[in-house]
C-alpha cells in the first residue's frame, strides 16, 4: 500500500509527524520551492537525505530498513503507518542537537527570527548566502576562518568551506565569524538588529560600525560563559533523547569476538572512561593508552567499556546509551548493555582479572556494578583525574567560572549553580559504587586527594599518591638566543585551561618589544596576535610538548587554569623543558607543583598578572637568568603499577 500511495495521501500521513519549523530553519534553501515543508519532504525532501524532525533521521532509517529504501517507499511515511507499529529502529537526525540548541538562543533573543530578508528594491543577493556581493567582500575580509573552525568542530569535521557556512547558515545559528565580534551580544544590545532578519555581521559592518555600535558587550570571558551554559540536566535530557535511537550491533558480534580468543580472556584487566581512548585527545586518554600498552605487556587482555556518546554526567539506568566495547586497541562495537553483561558472564571464570575505573561519565553506576559482577570483580582502582565523584560539574567550578571548593550541596553557594540539579544524583551514585565495592582511590598528586577527601566522605577501601610522571635530573644549561621574552600557552584553547586570559595578555602586549606569545597545541585559536604552533602528544610521541617547547626556547609557560588540575601534564612538560610556569592560586596541582619544584611563579590574581608584564617583572624568569637545564619525564604505567606486576625493560 505504501509505495502506492499518492502523494496527497503521503503529506496527509505525515503531516503531523513533520516539524515545519525544523524544516525551515535546517534547511532555508528549500523555501524557493515555493512548497510547504510537508509538500516538499513528501515529494523530494526524503529522496535528497533531509531529515523532517529532529527525532527521524532519513537516510538512517533507510538504512536500518533495506526493504523500505528497496521498496522506494518514503520513510517517514513508511514509519508512522507500518513501521513504528512493528517495532522498526530510528535515529536522531544529525541536525538535532544544533536545531535545539538555536532555540535556546532564539528563546534568549525571543524577536529573533530565521526568515531571510528580502532584498533591497533593485539589487542583486543569492538567496542561498544572503548577502550581497559587496557584502559578501565585507564579511570575507573580516571572517577569521581558523576561529570558525576552531570554536565550531562540526563545520571543520565536516569539511565544508568555513566563511561559505557562515554566510549561509551559522549566522542564523549566531555562531561568531571572529574574536572581537559576538552575534548574541549585537543582537542582544540593539533592539532594531533582534527584530530584524539581517545578519547582525553584515550589519556591524555595513552600518553598526559607522554609527559607532559596540561589537560585544565587553563583560569579560566569564560572563560569556555564564551567559551559554545550560542546566546540565538540560543536556542530559537532550542527549538521552539522541541515545535512545542509537543503533546496536548484534550481540552475537560480540560473543563470537569473545569466544575468539583462544585464552578466553583468562588474565584481563577491565576499564571504565567516558569516551574511546584511541580517537580522542586529552590527559586521560592518554593515560589509558598507556595503561593499555603496559597491561599487554605483562600478558594480559585489555578489555574496555566506554559510552557511544560522551555525556556530561552520569547517566540513570533509565537513561540508555550503547556501550562501546574496545579490547586490546580493537573496537568490537557498540552493544546493547545487556549483551555485554551477558558475553562476559559466559567467560570462564578463571585467570587474573582485575579493574580501574578512570571516567564513569555517560555510564550507569547500577550497570558498572553489573558489568563487573559478570567478571567476578570487586576490589579494583577508582582514578582521581577529576571531581566527577563529588559533583556533575566534574572541574568544581560554580557555573564554570570560579573555583567552588564543593560546599554541601544545600548549601546557597551549591544552589545558584548549573550543576546542582545533578549533584545530590552523583554523590548518591557514587557512594553506592564505594559501598558495593572495594575501590582504592588513586590521586596523581596529594593535592588532587586532599580536595577529594575535603567534599565528601565515599567509603574507599584505601587512598594513594600515585603521579602520572616525575621530573628527572636536569641536564646542562643551553644557550639562549636573544630575543624578547616568549610567552607561550600550552594545549586546548579552552576557558576552564585559561586561554581568555591568556588572549587578553596577548592583545594588551602585542606591540610591547619586551614580549612574543606562541600557542602550541593541536588547533590554533583565530587571528591574534599570537604565533601559532601544531603539537600533537600521542602514546607514540608522548614527548611531543616537551620536545616544542624546548625546541622554541619557550621562557614562561602561562598555566592558568581556572579549575582545580589534578595533575597537569603540560605544567611538567614545560617544566621539564626549562621553561618557568606561571600560575594562579586556583589552579590545583599546578600551583602546588610550582611552590614545590620552585620552577616558576604563583600570582595571586589575574591583576598581579598585568601587573608583572607592565612593570617588566615577569622578565625575571628568562631562560637567560634562570639558566634552567632540560629534564626528562619519566612516566609512570598507571594501574599497572599498582597490581604487583613487573612490565618488561
Amino acid at each position: 500500500m505504501a509505495a502506492t500511495a499518492s502523494n496527497d495521501e503521503i503529506q496527509l500521513a505525515i503531516a503531523a509527524a513533520m516539524d515545519a519549523d525544523f524544516y525551515r530553519a535546517v534547511y532555508p534553501d528549500f523555501a524557493a520551492s515555493r512548497m510547504t515543508p510537508c509538500a516538499h519532504y513528501a515529494s523530494l525532501g526524503w529522496r535528497e537525505d533531509r531529515d523532517p524532525a529532529p527525532w527521524f533521521s532519513t537516510r538512517r532509517y533507510l538504512e536500518l530498513n533495506p526493504d523500505v529504501a528497496a521498496a522506494g517507499v518514503n520513510p517517514l511515511f513508511h514509519f508512522v503507518t507500518a513501521g513504528g507499529r512493528e517495532g522498526r529502529e530510528i535515529a536522531a537526525s544529525s541536525e538535532g542537537d544544533a536545531y535545539r540548541a538555536r532555540l535556546r538562543r532564539q528563546r534568549r533573543h525571543g524577536a529573533w527570527r530565521f526568515d531571510p530578508p528580502d532584498p533591497p528594491q533593485g539589487a542583486t543577493r543569492d538567496p542561498a548566502l544572503n548577502a550581497s556581493p559587496t557584502e559578501r567582500a565585507m564579511v570575507a575580509a573580516e571572517f577569521d576562518e581558523a576561529f570558525y573552525l576552531d570554536a565550531n568542530s562540526d563545520v571543520a569535521d565536516a569539511g565544508v568551506d568555513p566563511l561559505e557556512h557562515f554566510l549561509s547558515l551559522g549566522w542564523r545559528e549566531m555562531r561568531d565569524p571572529n574574536p572581537t565580534f559576538s552575534m548574541v551580544d549585537y543582537v542582544d544590545a540593539y533592539a532594531d538588529v533582534a527584530m530584524s532578519t539581517a545578519n547582525p555581521f553584515v550589519h556591524y559592518l555595513t552600518r553598526g560600525r559607522p554609527e559607532g555600535r559596540s561589537a560585544q558587550h565587553n563583560l569579560g570571558f566569564r560572563f560569556d560563559v555564564i551567559s551559554k551554559l545550560a542546566p546540565v540536566d538540560e543536556r542530559v535530557e537532550q542527549l538521552a533523547f539522541v541515545c535512545a535511537a542509537l543503533p546496536h550491533d548484534p550481540p552475537q558480534g560480540l560473543v563470537q569476538a569473545l569466544a575468539a580468543r583462544s585464552d578466553g580472556l583468562r588474565d584481563v584487566h577491565v576499564t571504565f572512561s567516558h569516551d574511546d581512548y584511541r580517537l580522542n585527545v586529552g590527559g586521560v586518554q592518554l593515560c589509558l593508552q598507556r595503561e593499555s600498552a603496559n597491561i599487554r605487556a605483562v600478558g594480559r587482555s585489555h578489555l574496555h567499556f566506554h559510552p557511544a556518546r560522551a555525556w556530561p554526567a552520569l547517566r540513570a539506568v533509565t537513561e540508555t546509551c550503547p556501550l562501546g566495547v574496545v579490547l586490546d586497541g580493537e573496537l568490537l562495537g557498540e552493544f546493547e548493555i545487556h549483551a555485554v553483561i551477558d558475553a562476559l558472564a559466559s567467560l570462564p571464570a578463571s585467570g587474573e582479572r582485575s579493574f580501574a575505573i578512570h571516567n564513569l561519565l555517560g555510564h550507569s553506576v547500577d550497570e558498572v556494578l553489573s558489568l563487573l559482577g559478570a567478571l567476578g570483580l570487586s576490589d579494583g582502582y577508582f582514578w582521581l583525574h577529576d571531581f566527577a565523584s563529588l559533583c556533575a560539574g566534574f572541574h568544581l567550578m560554580r557555573n564554570d567560572v570560579q573555583d567552588c571548593g564543593a560546599p554541601p550541596p544545600d548549601s546557597p553557594a551549591c544552589g545558584v549553580c548549573a550543576y546542582q540539579p545533578l549533584r545530590d544524583r552523583h554523590l548518591d551514585d557514587y557512594g553506592r559504587l564505594f559501598a558495593s565495592l572495594g575501590l582504592t582511590v588513586v590521586s596523581p598528586s596529594a593535592s588532587a586527594l586532599t580536595a577529594w577527601r575535603a567534599g565528601w566522605n565515599h567509603p574507599a577501601k584505601a587512598a594513594i599518591v600515585h603521579p602520572h610522571a616525575r621530573l628527572g635530573a636536569p641536564g646542562a644549561p643551553a644557550d639562549t638566543p636573544a630575543g624578547p621574552m616568549r610567552i607561550a600557552f600550552l594545549g586546548m584553547a579552552a576557558p576552564h585551561k585559561g586561554w581568555p586570559i591568556f588572549r587578553d595578555l596577548a592583545l594588551k602586549f602585542a606591540d610591547d618589544p619586551r614580549y612574543t606569545f606562541l600557542h602550541l597545541g593541536k588547533r590554533g585559536g583565530g587571528r591574534l596576535p599570537i604565533a601559532f604552533h601544531e603539537v600533537s602528544v600521542s602514546a607514540e610521541r608522548p614527548d611531543a610538548m616537551r620536545e616544542a617547547i624546548a625546541a622554541l626556547d619557550v621562557d614562561v609557560a602561562l598555566i592558568w587554569s581556572l579549575c582545580r588540575e589534578t595533575f597537569s601534564f603540560t605544567a611538567y612538560e614545560a617544566a621539564a623543558a626549562g621553561a618557568a610556569v606561571v600560575t594562579g592560586p586556583d589552579s590545583g596541582n599546578v600551583a602546588a607543583f610550582v611552590t614545590a619544584d620552585g620552577c616558576g611563579r604563583v600570582l595571586e590574581d589575574e591583576a598581579a598578572l598585568h601587573a608583572a608584564f607592565e612593570s617588566g617583572a615577569i622578565l625575571e624568569l628568562a631562560r637567560a637568568v634562570r639558566r634552567p637545564g632540560v629534564r626528562a619525564l619519566e612516566y609512570s604505567a598507571l594501574t599497572v603499577d599498582l597490581l604487583g606486576v613487573r612490565t618488561p625493560a
